[in-house]
C-alpha cells in the first residue's frame, strides 16, 4: 500500500541551448540513480537522499542539426550504457563512468556519492533509416536491444554497436484450435507483425504480410516475456528463450490479448500481472499465470471522469514490491491504484462536474492548479518505492517527485501487529493515533538525524504486538522506539550498528528478532535483543540460518521460519531468567518441526500461525489442560498468502493445505492474539482485503473448527470505500482503521499538499451478527456491553438490525412461493431485536432502520420490535420526544390515521411545553396535511369504530357536520381536527404573551407558522393588552435582554407585526427598546397627546434615564415638524 504525503517536489532541468521540441524523451531510476533524456542533452541525478545532479552530456547545435534531436533512449541494466536514438536516425551509444571526486553536503558532510562522466562511444546511422519510418521505444535485456518499426518488424541492436537486422517473431502452434485462431485473425488483419506459420512438420508454410507498425514494447526479463503493441490497438504476448533476444528464433507468439483498445502496457514480474491501457482511459489487469485471463479493469469513470477529462491512458509503472501502480492519462492527470482497485492518490481534485476546475482543463496556466495539470508524459518509481518521478506533458524543464509512505502489511520477513498502524516513508513514520477513535489523527515521527543521515533508507519496520513500542531498520542497524515515553533507543557502539544488515524484524514479545545479512560471509542469521539495551553485550541468541529467508512469523514462543522453494522450520524459544538489566537471561532455540511441501502454486508472500481456538468455556472445565497450557501449544496450522493473491490453510502436522479464497491483498489473524476482556474480536478467527473487500472469517461450530465448507464469511457490509485502503484494527473499539487521500490548496505554493487521512469503519455489527446466527446469545450480549460506551455504538446497532432486517426481506421474497409449515422458532431478526431491547439506544435504533425501509415491510419489522404505539408511549413517557416523533408515522401506517394523530395532539402539548417548537413545527405540519388526507374519506362507520373512539382525544370535534360545511371550499371549516390544532396553538401563544416570553414567542411563531397576525387581532384586548406602559416597558426589558444580538433580532421581528396590526402600545415599547426613533416620530407627529404622555411617563422613572438621549431628539424633530406645519 502506497499513500502520497506532503508537498511535490520539481527537481529543475538545464534549458536547451536550441529550439527544441518540448518534450523529455526517456526517465529511468536504477540503482539510486536517475537518467533523464532531452530532446537536445542528458542528465544523470542521485535519487538518494541527497538529489544532486551527478553528471550530464549536451550536444551541440551543429550535431543536433546534422543528426537531429534525441528520440527514443535506453539505459543498460548494469547501468554502464546509454543508447539514444535520435530524429534522423543516428545510433549514439554513451558510457558512464564514475570519477573519484566526493559530493559533500554543506562542504563538510559525506554523502557517498561521486560525479559521474558521461561519453560518447559510438555515432553512427541505423540501416532502417527512411524519412518515412516511425519507431516505438527501445526495450533490452543484457547484450540486445529491440525497437518496433513502422513495417511491423522489430529491429535487433546489441550494446556494442552491432545492428543485427529485423525479424519477425515466429508463431509457435501447439494446437489446431490456436492454429484456427490465429488463422481468424489474420483474415482480419489481427496480429501485430509479420508472422511465421509452421505446420506439424515445423516447415515454414507463408509469411504474412506486416500492415501496421509496432508502436509499444515491453519486456520482462524474469519472466522471459515480450509484449508487442500494434498502432490498430491490438497486443500479443510472445515468449523469449533463455538465449535472450538476439535470435529471432528464440521469440515465438504465444497469444493476442486486450479489447483492441490498447495504448500502453506494463509488467509486473512478483504478481505476474500485465496492466494494459487503453484508449478509453481505462486499465484492464491480466493474470500471465493463468494464460493472461482478465481480471479486473480500473477506471476513474465511478469519480466523474470519462476519457474526454482525462484522454487515453499514456503510461503506466509498477510499485518495486507489484502491489500498486501507478497510471498515467495524456490529457489530465495521474493515478495509483493498489492491485485491488483501490484509489490510493490522485492529482485530479475530486470536485462537482459543474465546478470550474472539474472535469475540463482550463487553459489560464497562471493560477495555482494540480499537479499534472497538462497530462502524463513519463514516470518511474524509485527502487523503495519512497519517490514517484513524473514529467508533464510537453514539459523539458522539470521532473516532479512525488513523496510516498508505505505499509507492506504481512509481507515477507517483517512482522507487523494490526493493533497499530504505521505508514513508513524513507525517512520518517506515519502513526495513527487512536486514542480517540472519533478523531483519528496522523502523526509525522521524524527518525533521528543522527541514524537516517547514515542509513538513509527506511527499510523494515515492525510493532510490537501491543503496539506500543516500533522496531525500525535502515541500511545498517536498528533503532527503537516507545510510544508513551516518546524516547528512542540506539546502539551505543556505532562499529556494531554497521555490523548488522536487517534484512526483516520480528518482535518476541519483548524481544527484538532481527534477520541480518553476514556481508563477508554471504549468510544470514537471526539476532535476538532485548528492548531495553542494543549492544552486543545483550545479545540474547544468534541462530544461524540455511540461507536466505523468505517468510518469518513469530506466535508467542514460536518462530516459523520458511525458506525458497517451500521449507518450513518451526522453532521453539526457551527463555531461562528475567529478561532485565539486573539480570543474565539465557535464550535458547530448538527446532520442533520442519516440513519440505512439493507444490507448483507461486511462492509465499506471508505466513501466520492460528492459535487453536476453544471456547472459553472449555477452558474452565477441570479435564482440559488449564489456560495456560492451552496458551503456549504449539499451533498446529498457519495462514499462508501466495504472492499471486491466494489464501489458503496450511495444517502444519501432515502438510495438507487446503485453499480458502483468491484476490487477496492482505489478512490479519486475530484470534489469540489478545489476554484482554475487552477485545471485541476474539470471536474472529482472521479478516481478509482484497477486490471483493473485507472478508470475516469465523471458525466453524463443528468438529474441525477450520473445515472450508463451514466456514461462515461476512457478506458485502464490510466493503471498504474504493478510497480508503484498510491498515489495521483496534480490537477495543470493534473498528477496522483505514487511510485514504486528501489534497489541501495554499495561495502560496504551486502544488497541493497529500494529506493521508486515517478512516475508521466499525465491524461490531458483523461480530454480534455472527454470534445471534449460532444462538450464542450471551456472548452477544456481553460483547455489545463491552462496546456500549464506544461512540459507535448506536450506529452499530443500527446497522446490525438493518442488515438482518434486509435480508429477512430477502429471504421472505425468494420463498413466497414455498408452503410454510412446522414449528415456530426464534427467528435471526427477534433473537437481534431481543439483543438490542438491552439498551436504551434501542428506541432509536428501531424508528431509524425503519424509516430506512420500504413501509410495506414494517409490519414484519415491529412483530418483532414490538407494537409501535407503545414504544411511542415509552418514548412519551420517558420525554424522548424527538424519537417519539419519528414513531408518528410508523403508527399512521400500521395503525391508521386517527391512531397517528391522537399520539400526534399529544406530543404536539408536550414539546410546546418544553419549548422544542422546531419539533412541534413538524408535528403540525403532519396533522395538517393528515387532516387533508383522511377527512374526505371519512365514514360515519370510521367516525363509530372503537378503536378510533377509544385512542381519539377529541370526540366533541367529530360531531357531524351540516352539508354546507361539507362543500366549503375553506379547509377550516371543512375540518374539526385542524380546529384543534389551531386551539392548541393558540393556547400556547395566549400562555406566552401572557408571560411577557416573547423570545419563546418567536420562536414559537417560526417554528410552527403561527398565524401572529391573526392572533394579535383576535386578542388586542385579551392576553396581548399591555395594562401599564411603565410596567410593560420594564417588563419586556428584562425578558427580552437587548443586550444580546437574538434578543434584537426577535425584538424587530415583533415590531413588524404590530406595525401591520397597528398595535400602538407594543409599537411604542418595542421601538423604545430598539431605539428606533424613527418609527416613534411617525407615531407620535400623528398624535402629540400620546407622545406628551410618553414624555412625561418616560421622564418620571429613573429606570428609564437611559433613553432621555433619544427622547430629547424625538422632542426636537417633533417641534421642527410642528413648526413646519404652522408655517
Amino acid at each position: 500500500m502506497y499513500m502520497a504525503y506532503g508537498w511535490p517536489q520539481v527537481i529543475p532541468l538545464e534549458l536547451p541551448n536550441c529550439a527544441s521540441t518540448q518534450q523529455i524523451v526517456y526517465l529511468k531510476v536504477v540503482n539510486r540513480l536517475l537518467l533523464v533524456v532531452c530532446p537536445t542533452h542528458l542528465e544523470l541525478w542521485s535519487s538518494s537522499q541527497h538529489r544532486v545532479r551527478l553528471g550530464k552530456y549536451k550536444r551541440d547545435a551543429e550535431s543536433i542539426r546534422r543528426e537531429g534531436e534525441n528520440l527514443q533512449a535506453i539505459w543498460s541494466p548494469d547501468t554502464k550504457l546509454i543508447a539514444i536514438l535520435t530524429s534522423s536516425f543516428y545510433l549514439h551509444i554513451y558510457k558512464v563512468q564514475f570519477t573519484e571526486k566526493k559530493i559533500l553536503i554543506g562542504g563538510k558532510q559525506p554523502t557517498g556519492l561521486f560525479l559521474a562522466n558521461v561519453s560518447l562511444l559510438l555515432g553512427e546511422q541505423v540501416p532502417f533509416a527512411n524519412n518515412n519510418l516511425t519507431v516505438s521505444n527501445f526495450i533490452c535485456d543484457n547484450k540486445h536491444m529491440l525497437i518496433g518499426l513502422s513495417d511491423g518488424s522489430l529491429y535487433n541492436i546489441s550494446w556494442k554497436g552491432e545492428f543485427c537486422g529485423a525479424f519477425s517473431p515466429a508463431v509457435l502452434l501447439n494446437s489446431s484450435t490456436i492454429a484456427n485462431k490465429l488463422s481468424h485473425h489474420l483474415g482480419n488483419g489481427l496480429p501485430s507483425v509479420g508472422v511465421q506459420a509452421v505446420d506439424g512438420s515445423n516447415h515454414v508454410n507463408h509469411v504474412v504480410s506486416q500492415t501496421r507498425a509496432v508502436v509499444h514494447l515491453e519486456f520482462s526479463i524474469t519472466l522471459r516475456l515480450l509484449f508487442v503493441l500494434f498502432s490498430d490497438g491490438e497486443l500479443i504476448q510472445c515468449s523469449v528463450s533463455k538465449r535472450g533476444l538476439k535470435h529471432a528464433e528464440s521469440i515465438l507468439v504465444e497469444r493476442s490479448l486486450g479489447s483492441g483498445e490498447a495504448v500502453c502496457a506494463s509488467v509486473a514480474p512478483e504478481q505476474q500481472i500485465l496492466a494494459v491501457g487503453t484508449r478509453k482511459g481505462t486499465v484492464e489487469l491480466y493474470d500471465l499465470a493463468d494464460s493472461a485471463s482478465f481480471m479486473r479493469s480500473v477506471s476513474l469513470h465511478d469519480w466523474g471522469y470519462c476519457a474526454e477529462d482525462t484522454g487515453p491512458v499514456k503510461c503506466i509503472a509498477w510499485t518495486p514490491d507489484n502491489s500498486s501502480f501507478a497510471v498515467g492519462w495524456k490529457l489530465r492527470g495521474l493515478t495509483v491504484w493498489s492491485i485491488s482497485g483501490c484509489r490510493l492518490m490522485s492529482t485530479i481534485r475530486q470536485i462537482g462536474l459543474s465546478s470550474v476546475s472539474s472535469p475540463v482543463v482550463k487553459p489560464n496556466q497562471d493560477l495555482k492548479y494540480e499537479p499534472m495539470m497538462g497530462g502524463t508524459s513519463l514516470m518511474h518509481w524509485d527502487e523503495h518505492g519512497y519517490r514517484l518521478y513524473a514529467i508533464e506533458e510537453r514539459s523539458s524543464e522539470r521532473i516532479i517527485a512525488f513523496s510516498f509512505g508505505k505499509c507492506c502489511l504481512n509481507r515477507g520477513v517483517s512482522g507487523t501487529t494490526y493493533a497499530r498502524q504505521v505508514i513508513y516513508g524513507e525517512d520518517r513514520l506515519l502513526i495513527v493515533q487512536s486514542e480517540d477513535t472519533d478523531e483519528l489523527k496522523i502523526l509525522h515521527l521524524n527518525l533521528p538525524v543522527s541514524y537516517i543521515s547514515q542509513n538513509w533508507p527506511v527499510l523494515h519496520v515492525a510493532a510490537s504486538r501491543d503496539g506500543m513500542y516500533l522496531a525500525v531498520a535502515g541500511r545498517h542497524g536498528l533503532i527503537l522506539y516507545d510510544i508513551r515515553l516518546k524516547r528512542w533507543r540506539v546502539f551505543g557502539d556505532i562499529t556494531q550498528e554497521q555490523q548488522i544488515q536487517c534484512q526483516g524484524l520480528l518482535w518476541l514479545g519483548k524481544i527484538v528478532v532481527v534477520c541480518n545479512y553476514v556481508d563477508s560471509s554471504n549468510t544470514y542469521e537471526l539476532l535476538f535483543y532485548p528492548r531495553y539495551h542494543l549492544d552486543q553485550s545483550s545479545l540474547l541468541c544468534r541462530k544461524q540460518l540455511l540461507t536466505k529467508p523468505m517468510v518469518m512469523d513469530v506466535y508467542q514462543d514460536y518462530l516459523l521460519v520458511t525458506y525458497r522453494p517451500f521449507d518450513v522450520h518451526i522453532y521453539h524459544v526457551k527463555l531461562a531468567g528475567e529478561l532485565s538489566p539486573s539480570s543474565t537471561p539465557d535464550l535458547q532455540l530448538s527446532t520442533v518441526r520442519e516440513l519440505s511441501i512439493m507444490t507448483a502454486k507461486s511462492h509465499p508472500a506471508a505466513m501466520h500461525f492460528i492459535p487453536d481456538q476453544l471456547p472459553r468455556e472449555y477452558t474452565l472445565r477441570s479435564d482440559i489442560a488449564s489456560s495456560s497450557d492451552l496458551l503456549t501449544r504449539e499451533p498446529a496450522r498457519c495462514l499462508i498468502l501466495r504472492m499471486n493473491g491466494e489464501l489458503s490453510l496450511l495444517d502444519l502436522d501432515d502438510g495438507r493445505e487446503i485453499e480458502l479464497t483468491h484476490s487477496v491483498e492482505l489478512f490479519w489473524v486475530t484470534c489469540g492474539q489478545s489476554e484482554e476482556k475487552t477485545n471485541l474480536i476474539e470471536e474472529v478467527s482472521w479478516l481478509d482485503y482484497g477486490h471483493r473487500g473485507m472478508q470475516v472469517w469465523y471458525p466453524s461450530p463443528g468438529v474441525d473448527p477450520f473445515k472450508q465448507e463451514d466456514f461462515l464469511q461476512l457478506d458485502p457490509e464490510l466493503e471498504f470505500d474504493r478510497e480508503v485502503y484498510p491498515l489495521g484494527l483496534l480490537p477495543n473499539a470493534g473498528v477496522v482503521v483505514g487511510v485514504s487521500q486528501r489534497m489541501s490548496f495554499s495561495a502560496c505554493t504551486e502544488f497541493p499538499c497529500f494529506e493521508p487521512s486515517p478512516q475508521a469503519q466499525t465491524i461490531l455489527h458483523c461480530l454480534l451478527r455472527h454470534l445471534l446466527q449460532r444462538d450464542k446469545r450471551e456472548e452477544a450480549l456481553r460483547l455489545a456491553q463491552l462496546s456500549s460506551e464506544k461512540p459507535h455504538f448506536s450506529h452499530c446497532l443500527e446497522w446490525l438490525l438493518f442488515t438482518v432486517f434486509d435480508a429477512e426481506i430477502s429471504s421472505q421474497n425468494s420463498s413466497k412461493n414455498q408452503a410454510a409449515g412446522g414449528n415456530h422458532t426464534t427467528s435471526l431478526l427477534e433473537k437481534t431485536c431481543d439483543l438490542i431491547r438491552y439498551f436504551p439506544e434501542y428506541y432509536d435504533v428501531v424508528v431509524s432502520v425503519a424509516r430506512k425501509t420500504d413501509g410495506r415491510h414494517w409490519a414484519d419489522l415491529f412483530s418483532a420490535a414490538g407494537r409501535s404505539t407503545e414504544l411511542f408511549e415509552e418514548c412519551f413517557q420517558r420525554r424522548w420526544y424527538r424519537t417519539a416523533a419519528c414513531y408518528i408515522l410508523v403508527i399512521a401506517k400500521l395503525e391508521g390515521p386517527a391512531v397517528s394523530q391522537y399520539f400526534a395532539l399529544r406530543l404536539l402539548q408536550a414539546t410546546l411545553d418544553e419549548s422544542l417548537y422546531e419539533l412541534a413545527g413538524e408535528l403540525v405540519r403532519f396533522l395538517l396535511r393528515s387532516g387533508r388526507e383522511y377527512e374526505p374519506t371519512n365514514t360515519d362507520s370510521d367516525r363509530d369504530s372503537p378503536r378510533f373512539l377509544g385512542y381519539f382525544l377529541f370526540p366533541s370535534s367529530f360531531r357531524k357536520q351540516p352539508q354546507d360545511a361539507k362543500s366549503s371550499t375553506s379547509f377550516k371549516e371543512q375540518s374539526a381536527h385542524v380546529a384543534s390544532v389551531k386551539s392548541i396553538l393558540q393556547s400556547h401563544a395566549s400562555y406566552l404573551m401572557s408571560g411577557k416570553e416573547l423570545s419563546k414567542l418567536v420562536a414559537f411563531v417560526k417554528g410552527t407558522q403561527f398565524d401572529l397576525v391573526e392572533y394579535l387581532q383576535q386578542e388586542r384586548y385579551g392576553s396581548a393588552r399591555l395594562d401599564n406602559f411603565a410596567s410593560g416597558l420594564e417588563m419586556i426589558a428584562q425578558k427580552l435582554h437587548m443586550g444580546t444580538l437574538q434578543s434584537r433580532l426577535d425584538a424587530e421581528f415583533l415590531l413588524a407585526h404590530m406595525c401591520s396590526v397597528k398595535f400602538k402600545e407594543w409599537i411604542v415599547v418595542l421601538a423604545t427598546l430598539l431605539r428606533r426613533s424613527e418609527v416613534l416620530f411617525d407615531l407620535f407627529r400623528h398624535d402629540l397627546r400620546l407622545w406628551k404622555a410618553y414624555n412625561i411617563t418616560m421622564q418620571a422613572h429613573p429606570a428609564f434615564a437611559e433613553y432621555h438621549d433619544m427622547i430629547e431628539e424625538l422632542d426636537e424633530k417633533l417641534s421642527s415638524a410642528v413648526d413646519a406645519e404652522e408655517t
